[in-house]
């Protein structure tokens, strides 16, 4: 399904947040086609924006259209159709293809990577996965995190059977017993959990963290990038207000988005999905970008999705991923 909202400003309205250091006034609109995933750890900021005008007070006009995977996304703004998106882990491995340039960090995905089991097949923990199938969506934040678990848990990949198939699907095919773990992302949990009540929650990305933490966040094609760096510079700062009201105030926040973009998700579900990502204020992420932590955690994921993909020679997350639009927007 496609999502459009439009939303427009005028030019000329007062910058606001104590946080932000940006020019007092926004001096031209941007239209910015803007694709994502309708999930709390990718869309939370967005819609916060959107609704609060943080945005529009900076002069842009986004056009959001709503995808199913990060795959999706990528294919959408390789192919000319979007200028940006944002989206989870995949967001480390087509830009070190060199397709798309990585500006822009949301969160950490903590917890939202989850590995779900049945005990009725037997499985009780990550030794009797050996030899059995495990659903899930390769190429996402959920493979990332099993092929993790699965080595810290002394598990070689090579000695499951992954059943590469659309979250949904995977899902389904859990539940009808038909494999008997899922690798899956918030909010699937909790269908496993209301329609399989035996089914145990063997383990979920926080047991990694940080060590190994998977990121998800923003990436523009790369001709767009190139020429745009103000409206790019624009979004960052509508972001960064948005962000930083999400961590302050978030039961308000929570609310709004429940009631205006997760009806049919219990407020205490989507707290749920929230407590299972990690966010950090806009300067507090400065330190982040400053000191390579960004970058580093980036590396870790497309190590593993070149690896996994076979690919020898790859673009670095320090080529990739550019912090100095982040660091001088937000000085």
């Amino acid at each position: 399904m496609d999502r459009r909202q439009f939303l427009t400003t005028a030019a000329g309205a007062v910058i606001g947040g104590a946080t932000l250091t940006a020019p007092a006034i926004a001096q031209s609109k941007a239209r910015i086609r803007a694709g994502y995933l309708h999930t709390l750890a990718v869309d939370g900021q967005i819609w916060t924006g959107m609704d609060r005008g943080s945005f529009a007070k900076h002069g842009l006009e986004l056009e959001l259209r709503q995808f199913n995977t990060g795959l999706e996304l990528f294919q959408a703004l390789i192919g000319g159709s979007l200028d940006v998106l944002a989206t989870g882990a995949v967001v480390s491995n087509f830009p070190a293809r060199g397709q798309g340039k990585v500006f822009l960090i949301n969160d950490i995905e903590v917890a939202t990577a989850q590995l779900w089991v049945r005990s009725d097949q037997g499985i009780a923990s990550f030794a009797d996965l050996k030899g059995k199938r495990i659903a899930t969506t390769t190429g996402t934040t959920a493979h990332v995190f099993l092929d993790k678990a699965l080595r810290a848990n002394k598990v070689d990949p090579k000695e499951v059977e992954l059943v590469n198939q659309t979250m949904p699907a995977a899902v389904t095919a859990f539940i009808s017993g038909a494999v008997p773990a899922v690798a899956l992302w918030v909010p699937f949990n909790i269908t496993v959990r209301d329609k399989v009540p035996g089914a145990v929650k063997l383990a979920d990305a926080s047991a990694y963290y940080p060590q190994a933490a998977i990121m998800g966040g923003w990436a523009a094609r790369n001709d767009y990038y190139d020429a745009n760096k103000p409206a790019l510079a624009n979004l960052i700062r509508g972001w960064a207000e948005a962000n930083d009201y999400m961590i302050v105030h978030s039961e308000e926040a929570l609310d709004a988005l429940q009631k205006g973009h997760y009806p049919q998700t219990p407020l205490s579900d989507l707290k749920e999905q929230f407590a299972a990502q990690k966010m950090f204020t806009a300067q507090e992420w400065k330190a982040k970008y400053s000191d390579g932590t960004v970058t580093a955690w980036l590396q870790q994921s497309t190590d593993f999705f070149m690896a996994n993909a076979g690919v020898k020679e790859f673009t670095p997350a320090s080529s990739y991923f550019d912090s100095s639009l982040y660091l001088t927007t937000l000085a």
